[in-house]
């Protein structure tokens, strides 16, 4: 991926949920939830403070994570849905 997200943001891969059909009723994609996990694909260096220390981001590339369900700036890159989204937005690592 040749995605550099600045500061502290990360680029996320959602995650899509199995879709569950009961009985054969389709569920159109305007209807869907948004996913809320995803795989992280770009980290930042991480947040500048005032005295121009660099805090070191927590989550790093590769990790699996939940996020808010309305957060972050949805892109597509090469035809693939991402996210970007601050650090603070991520609310859990996920093992």
């Amino acid at each position: 991926m040749n995605i550099k997200p600045l500061a502290d943001r990360l680029v996320i891969k959602p995650i899509e949920e199995e879709e569950v059909v009961v009985g054969g009723i389709v569920i159109p994609d305007t209807a869907k939830e948004k996913p809320q996990t995803g795989e992280v694909v770009a980290v930042g260096k991480g947040r500048t403070t005032e005295d121009g220390k660099v805090v070191p981001m927590e989550v790093k590339l590769g990790d699996k994570v939940l996020y808010a369900k309305y957060s972050g700036t949805q892109f597509k890159f090469e035809n693939v849905e991402y996210l970007v989204v601050k650090e603070s937005e991520v609310l859990a690592i996920i093992d």
